[in-house]
C-alpha cells in the first residue's frame, strides 16, 4: 500500500539537522496506522538515480542493500528497522520524535552488519522513504523524500574573515606587530633608565653646602658702677 506520507527533515530549530555525514528526520508518527503490529518498518536510503527503478522485493541485509557497499556497489541500503510500537500515535509530551541517520560509526566497515546506520559517505544528495515488511513481503511504503544534501567541510583558506574571525595571515601580521611594539617599548624604557641615571650622576657636581661658622664672642662683664656721688 502507498501511504500518503513524505519523510521530511526535522525542524530547522533543531541543532545539527544536517552535518557532513548525518541528517535528522522526523519519525513517521501516525503514518502506518492501518498496519499490523508485527510488521517491521525500515528506512531506505538511496541515491536519486535509484529511485525510479527501486525494487521493494530486495530485502534488507542482501548485498544490493548493504550499507558497506553504498553507494558504489549498492545504490540503496536499509536501516533503522523498528516496529509500529516505536512510532506511537498521537505523540506524548516529551517524546523523542526524530531519527538521526548516519550516527553509528562502530559498524561502518563491519560486513556482518549490513543494516548498519553508518555515516553517509559524502554530501549526497540522498532520498529516503519508509518501507514496511511482514517477513520478506512489502506491505506498505511512504513516498520518497525530496533530495537531502549534507554540509560540506570548508577549507580554512576559504573561511571569510567576518564576524570576528581572522585568517592565518592576519594572525601572523598581528603577532609581528606585537613583537615590534614590545621591542620599541623596551628601547624606550632603556633610554629613560639611562637618562635617569645620568641625571643622578650629575647631581654629584653640586657643591656641598658651606658649614655655618659661629664666632665666639667674649662676654664683657659689666661691673656695678658706684653710685654717683652728690
Amino acid at each position: 500500500d502507498k501511504i500518503e506520507y513524505t519523510p521530511v527533515l526535522a525542524s530547522s530549530a533543531l541543532g545539527g539537522r544536517t552535518t557532513t555525514s548525518t541528517f535528522v528526520l522526523e519519525q513517521p508518527r501516525c503514518a502506518f496506522t492501518t498496519m499490523q503490529d508485527r510488521a517491521i518498518i525500515w528506512l531506505v536510503v538511496a541515491v536519486p538515480d535509484a529511485v525510479p527503478d527501486f525494487n521493494n522485493s530486495v530485502g534488507p541485509g542482501t548485498p544490493e542493500r548493504a550499507f558497506q557497499g553504498f553507494p558504489t556497489n549498492a545504490s540503496a541500503y536499509m536501516t533503522l528497522n523498528t516496529t509500529l510500537l516505536n512510532y506511537p500515535c498521537p505523540t506524548s509530551p516529551g517524546d523523542i520524535t526524530v531519527l538521526r541517520v548516519g550516527s553509528e560509526t562502530s559498524c561502518a566497515k563491519d560486513e556482518s552488519r549490513p543494516t548498519c546506520n553508518g555515516p553517509l559517505p559524502g554530501p549526497g544528495p540522498y532520498r529516503v522513504k519508509f518501507l514496511a515488511l511482514e517477513g520478506s513481503e512489502p506491505v506498505a511504503e511512504t513516498a520518497w523524500s525530496e533530495p537531502i544534501t549534507l554540509r560540506t567541510a570548508q577549507s580554512s583558506n576559504l573561511i571569510p574573515m567576518t564576524d570576528g574571525r581572522h585568517s592565518a595571515g592576519m594572525v601572523a601580521l598581528t603577532s609581528i606587530l606585537s613583537i615590534l611594539f614590545a621591542i620599541l617599548l623596551a628601547g624606550l624604557v632603556a633610554m629613560l633608565v639611562f637618562w635617569g641615571s645620568d641625571a643622578c650622576g650629575g647631581s654629584s657636581t653640586f657643591s656641598k653646602p658651606e658649614a655655618v661658622t659661629v664666632q665666639r664672642y667674649n662676654t664683657h662683664h659689666v661691673y656695678d658702677q658706684p653710685a654717683a656721688r652728690l
